[in-house]
């Protein structure tokens, strides 16, 4: 079972995209959708919650960027927890990742219809959903510059959009809505700056890790980066003031010119209050913004799903057809079985819709938590198996090992978190037969491997 990074994948992915991947995985749904279920989880509240969730995902990305920058491969932590941590582990992890953003190219499939339907309310959600889904795939069949260019784009029209949003909302807030001034009292005049108590805020910050699922997507393009020991350390160490300026400038904001009990589920938070203060170009705007945000992760989804299936193919952890490139460099058959396993998002918005998008967060939170938990065990092994190796690293963990116990222990509450949310109860209930089910794939993979290995020596 070859653990060797093979040599057919394409360096294709230039500073640039990287940058912009790193960018398009912290700015999804999660910020323009699901923030309405933070809101009114936290009231105001909510930008400390973001700042909380920030440094410790900030924390386990540099986990991650270590041992990225020292061992630049493609499939990332599947591939380090099942060399530095075992072989369970590292099948684990690699199909827990794959089934993570299989749910969370779900999720954003679905809020791809709600956006569409801000300007065509007769379109069902899922046949927007099925447009999308076709020509995102058939783009990153192309080769991986084609998914890098689209990645860039989307994450360019998203940070300009938000970055143009905070100074139209600073203007209002100065200037004033209709001749009069907006104020900061909105922050604390509604209930107060915690109108739900501390509960609320510790509630909100399970939605809150949400936003952040994908975010390891830096790691997935350490094999297919020109110059993965640069772009790496660059893109993550930019991940803190990226959330500082995009979710909690925004949020801020947004709540300042608006009142935070008066956001609803309906669409994106920003698009609604936009279109209620009066400014129904910006919402138009807006609504371009989300829809191209939900696209971006969508696309990164593909992407890495692809990416880690064939990581997967090439350990011995999936069938090994799998591991077949095009001509291209491109893991094919990895992108098609992923493609046509969000189309369940289509049949599920056809058969519930209007539901989907909070049952499938949950249980998107439950598989980012396996991922980070495995990130942060496999970065201590990592660094028992380095020893005095381990001071010559160029990308370090800051508070190396006690900052790994300290998201450890936030993780788990988080898990707990979510047994107080009816929405939210049930994915923690599924989480050991997840782990179950993983454990017997595991078993029957390791059968058939001494079944095949007994044939050949009776052979």
């Amino acid at each position: 079972m070859g653990m060797s990074e093979p040599g057919s994948m394409q360096r294709g992915l230039k500073n640039r995209h990287i940058q912009m991947i790193a960018l398009g995985g912290a700015i999804g749904t999660g910020l323009f959708y699901g923030s309405a279920e933070t809101i009114k989880l936290a009231g105001p509240a909510i930008t400390l919650s973001y700042v909380a969730g920030g440094v410790v995902i900030f924390l386990i990305m540099r986990m991650l960027g270590e041992m990225s920058v020292d061992e630049p491969v493609s499939g990332s932590f599947s591939y380090y927890a099942y060399k530095y941590w075992g072989e369970f582990p590292g099948f684990l992890s690699g199909w827990n990742y794959w089934f993570n953003y299989i749910i969370v190219s779900m999720a954003e499939l679905t809020a791809v219809g709600i956006y569409v339907n801000y300007w065509f309310p007769a379109v069902p959600h899922w046949v927007s959903a099925l447009v999308f889904l076709v020509l995102i795939t058939m783009a990153n069949l192309a080769n991986v510059k084609m998914y890098g260019e689209f990645e860039f784009w989307f994450a360019i029209i998203k940070v300009a959009a938000i970055l143009g949003m905070i100074v139209l909302g600073i203007l209002l807030i100065f200037t004033g809505i209709n001749g009069r001034a907006t104020g900061f009292h909105n922050l604390w005049i509604h209930g107060g700056f915690f109108p739900n108590g501390t509960w609320g805020f510790f509630q909100s910050l399970v939605v809150v890790m949400f936003s952040f699922g994908g975010i390891e997507l830096i790691g997935i393009t350490a094999g297919e980066a020109e110059n993965p020991q640069k772009t790496i350390p660059r893109a993550i160490n930019q991940v803190m003031w990226r959330i500082l300026i995009f979710y909690v400038g925004a949020l801020s904001i947004m709540m300042i010119i608006y009142p935070w009990n008066k956001v609803g589920l309906d669409g994106s938070p920003f698009v609604q209050i936009f279109s209620k203060i009066g400014i129904p170009a910006a919402a138009a705007i807006l609504n371009v913004v989300v829809l191209t945000a939900a696209l971006s992760v969508y696309n990164s989804g593909i992407y890495s799903n692809g990416r880690m299936l064939y990581s997967l193919a090439v350990q011995g952890n999936a069938p090994r057809f799998i591991a077949r490139l095009n001509r291209k460099g491109v893991p094919l058959i990895g992108i098609l079985i992923s493609s046509a396993l969000t189309l369940v998002a289509v049949l599920l918005n056809y058969l519930i819709p209007g539901k989907v998008f909070m049952y499938l967060l949950s249980v998107a939170v439950i598989a980012a938590v396996i991922n980070w938990a495995s990130i942060i065990i496999t970065n201590l092994k990592f660094r028992q198996a380095k020893g005095k190796e381990a001071e010559k690293l160029v990308f370090k963990t800051p508070g190396h090992p006690w900052t790994n116990y300290l998201a450890l222990v936030f993780l788990v509450m988080i898990i707990a978190l979510m047994f107080t949310i009816d929405s939210m109860k049930q994915a923690v209930y599924v989480l050991p037969f997840w782990i179950l089910v993983l454990w017997l794939g595991f078993k029957a993979k390791k059968a058939a491997e001494s079944k095949a290995r007994a044939g050949s020596r009776a052979a």
